[in-house]
C-alpha cells in the first residue's frame, strides 16, 4: 500500500477535511486533522447545505455515514420562494408536489460535522490547531502552529478554505474578485427577533431580487436565518467602507441606505437583538488554473478551487475532492503518491473549471436588473 506507513496530515476539519479523513481511516490510514476551532462545540455558522447525488451524498455514501445523514437532514428545508424587492413572492416551491431541490437534500452545518466526527477515531482532530507554517522534512514536511507546536507529516492536504494559508505552498496563483460582496449574517432566535422574515421563509429558503442586488435567506434547524445581501461594489469596499462590521448599528444604516430603494421588510436583518454578521468579497480562482503536483502536498475544496455560493457546489465539490483523492491515493491504479496526486489534481481542476463557469454565469444572472425574471424562466425550464 502507498500509505504504509505514512502519516498524514489534513489541515482543516469542514466538510471535506473531515470526509476524507473517514474515507482513509477505512482503509487503513494514518490521519490527523488539525481543525483552528477550540473545540468540537464551537458554533457552526453559514446557511444549510444541499448535497448532491454525484458529489456530495456520493462521499457519504462510500463514507457509510448516508443512512446517518438521512436522519438528521431536514426534508422540507430545500423548499424555495422567490420574492422582489417589496417583498412580493412570485414563486412559492411550497405549493407543488415535486419542489425544485427535492433531489438536493439538505441538512444543516453542525448535525452533518456531527456526524463526520463521530465516525472517525478517538483523537484524530487536533483541536485548537491554527496552522502558522511548515518547512520540507526529509521526504515530508514539518508544520508549525501559533502556538509553538509543531507535527510531521509524510503527505500534507489543504482543507483549510478560502484563504488558504497552504495553498502558496503549492501554486502562487491568486484569486479573481467576482465584483460581487456579500455581507454574511446569522439572526438567532428568528421568530422573536425577525418575526416577519421568519414568516416569509417558511422554515427553507427565500431568494429576492431587485436593482442588481440579491438577499438570500436560509432557516436552519436551531430556529436561526442565516442570510447573504449581494452587491456590486469595488473589491476593497470592506476597508474603504469604513464600517465595522462587528458593530450591530454601522451595518444597520450602511443597509438601510444601500437598499434604500426595498421594502422596509428587509431591515429586519439587522433590527433584533441576537445577530453576528461579516463582510465577504466574492473571489473565484482562473477557470484555468494549472501548477506541477508534488509528491507530498495537495488541497481540496476552497482552497484548490474557491467560488461564489450561488450555485450550491462549494461544499459538494470539496466532498467529491475528498472521495477522489482517496480513491487515487488507496488504489492500486498508482504506485506512487507523486502519481496518485498528480493524477487527482489534474481531474479536479477539469472539473471544478467547469462548475466555476457556472457558478460565474449563475452569479451575474442573480445580480442583473431582470434577476427575478432569468430565475424564474430557469424554474419553468427545469
Amino acid at each position: 500500500m502507498k500509505l504504509k506507513n505514512k502519516k498524514i496530515a489534513i489541515v482543516g476539519g469542514g466538510p471535506g477535511g473531515l470526509t476524507l479523513a473517514r474515507l482513509l481511516q477505512k482503509s487503513g490510514a494514518e490521519v490527523k486533522v488539525y481543525e483552528r476551532d477550540v473545540h468540537k462545540d464551537v458554533r457552526v455558522q453559514g446557511a444549510t447545505l444541499d448535497l448532491h447525488e454525484e458529489s456530495g451524498l456520493e462521499a457519504l455514501q462510500r463514507a457509510g455515514l448516508l443512512k446517518a445523514f438521512y436522519e438528521n437532514h431536514r426534508p422540507d428545508a430545500g423548499k424555495l420562494r422567490i420574492a422582489g424587492k417589496d417583498a412580493t413572492i412570485y414563486l412559492d416551491d411550497h405549493a407543488h408536489e415535486k419542489p425544485f431541490a427535492e433531489h438536493r437534500p439538505e441538512i444543516d452545518r453542525g448535525p452533518l460535522r456531527k456526524i463526520l466526527l463521530g465516525s472517525l477515531n478517538p483523537e484524530t482532530v487536533v483541536w485548537d490547531s491554527s496552522f502558522a507554517s511548515m518547512q520540507k522534512n526529509n521526504e515530508g514536511w514539518l508544520l508549525q502552529f501559533k502556538d509553538g507546536r509543531s507535527a510531521y507529516a509524510d503527505i500534507v492536504v489543504a482543507a483549510d478554505g478560502a484563504n488558504s494559508k497552504i495553498r502558496p505552498y503549492i501554486t502562487d496563483i491568486r484569486p479573481v474578485y467576482s465584483g460581487i460582496t456579500i455581507v454574511e449574517g446569522n439572526i438567532y432566535n428568528a421568530e422573536t427577533n425577525a418575526p416577519n422574515l421568519y414568516s416569509l421563509v417558511k422554515g427553507a429558503k427565500l431568494f429576492a431580487f431587485g436593482d442588481g442586488q440579491s438577499i438570500i435567506l436560509s432557516a436552519k434547524g436551531d430556529g436561526s436565518l442565516c442570510f447573504y445581501t449581494g452587491c456590486k461594489v469595488p473589491e476593497n469596499w470592506t476597508v474603504q467602507s469604513g464600517i465595522d462590521f462587528s458593530d450591530k448599528t454601522q451595518v444597520f444604516n450602511w443597509f438601510k441606505t444601500e437598499f434604500a430603494s426595498w421594502s422596509t421588510t428587509w431591515q429586519e436583518l439587522f433590527d433584533g437583538d441576537e445577530i453576528w454578521c461579516i463582510a465577504r468579497p466574492q473571489y473565484h480562482f482562473p477557470i484555468d488554473q494549472k501548477w506541477t503536483s508534488q509528491p507530498n502536498v495537495t488541497m481540496i475544496g476552497d482552497a484548490a478551487h474557491r467560488m461564489p455560493p450561488y450555485a450550491g457546489e462549494g461544499v459538494n465539490m470539496a466532498m467529491q475532492d475528498a472521495f477522489e483523492l482517496a480513491e487515487n491515493l488507496m488504489g492500486n491504479d498508482f504506485k506512487t503518491t507523486g502519481s496518485a496526486i498528480e493524477n487527482f489534481e489534474k481531474q479536479m481542476l477539469s472539473r471544478t473549471a467547469e462548475v466555476t463557469s457556472i457558478t460565474l454565469q449563475s452569479t451575474e444572472m442573480l445580480h442583473a436588473t431582470d434577476a427575478i425574471d432569468q430565475m424564474l424562466s430557469m424554474m419553468k425550464g427545469h
